[in-house]
């Protein structure tokens, strides 16, 4: 009899929107798109999607970094819906913006200095959206003066990890001019790095050839509050020789950090970026919604001091014959 593998489910569980993790009632979401922002100088428009609860006010916001990835429309505001939609529902506004490595935009193989990853462009999307706040509000409609700006959170996967590592205070190097480069922003209160990737130092010569700019991430003043989510067998040796490369940002970076594992988990993270995609190697739909729940809490803890979401979700986790994954903090 084949032992089963420590965060496995049996196939004939029924799946529940948050695996078992205590979140508060859904809502109705509106979700509006796209909301065009003309930015000086980009090569493109903005585009963004904002999705909404249809009722509340003071709602908290997500700024939601997609990917680099291989799909044409996931690494855009067409992807994660897994994740968005279920944030919106339990009462954030989350925005999600299209990047310029977005392969829908068809500019990876420009002959800008940035790409194909535009890893500064990525953080200053994120800015800029921050910057027009009122003119997103304004354009989606029943959204005007529903905002919290008090309390933002950026969350990212993949090289959306790494945009929102450099909004929490994560340095990198130009590799063009040789200058440091810190767009940390005091407005982002709490990021969530999702397999993200790791310190430069450790980055293999395929990714260097390729990535340059992986090569000079620095984690060292990274001071925001931060979740950081990886998969137990998230690895590729064309980027690191360290297996535990992905988790660079919670052991590199001074605390406050938290850092949850997912057994068994790939890149894709069981599959969070849109619904039933083919690129996911990992599909697991409970892994999935063990994820967004947990960042859900961590988030409401962090972004509402004195709430205990947090605590109960990572009591919840393990409050189980075979949990999906494990928590440290530091």
């Amino acid at each position: 009899m084949q032992e089963k593998a420590k965060g496995d489910r049996p196939s004939s569980m029924p799946f529940t929107e948050a695996a078992g993790i205590p979140v508060n009632d859904p809502t109705p979401v509106t979700a509006f798109s796209p909301v065009v922002l003309p930015v000086p100088g980009r090569i493109v428009d903005l585009q963004i999607k904002v999705s909404a609860p249809s009722t509340g006010s003071d709602l908290p916001v997500i700024l939601l970094s997609h990917g680099h990835g291989p799909s044409y429309f996931v690494s855009s505001l067409h992807g994660y819906g897994p994740l968005a939609n279920f944030w919106a529902a339990h009462g954030f506004v989350v925005i999600q913006p299209t990047h310029l490595d977005s392969k829908m935009l068809g500019l990876r193989e420009s002959d800008n200095p940035e790409a194909p990853l535009y890893w500064r462009s990525r953080a200053e999307d994120m800015r800029y959206i921050l910057d027009h706040l009122d003119q997103i509000e304004d354009a989606v409609p029943g959204l005007s003066g529903r905002l919290d700006r008090s309390r933002i959170a950026a969350v990212g996967h993949s090289m959306g990890g790494h945009t929102v590592g450099m909004l929490c205070g994560q340095v990198a190097t130009d590799p063009v001019h040789g200058t440091e480069v810190n767009l940390a922003d005091p407005r982002i209160k709490v990021g969530v790095l999702m397999a993200a990737p790791g310190k430069g130092g450790d980055l293999a010569a395929f990714a260097t050839g390729h990535y340059p700019i992986l090569g000079t991430t620095s984690f060292a003043t990274m001071t925001t509050p931060a979740l950081v989510i990886v998969g137990e067998n998230d690895w590729s040796s064309a980027f690191s020789d360290r297996k535990d490369w992905r988790a660079d940002a919670y052991f590199q970076s001074p605390g406050p950090k938290c850092l949850l594992t997912l057994f068994g988990a790939e890149h894709g993270l069981g599959g969070i970026s849109t619904y039933d995609a083919k690129e996911t190697t990992d599909e697991n739909p409970e892994r999935v919604a063990t994820l967004r729940a947990l960042v859900w809490s961590y988030l409401r803890t962090a972004l509402y001091p004195g709430d205990s979401a947090w605590t109960v979700a990572c009591a919840a986790l393990m409050d189980t014959p075979n949990p999906l994954g494990i928590v440290e903090s530091k």
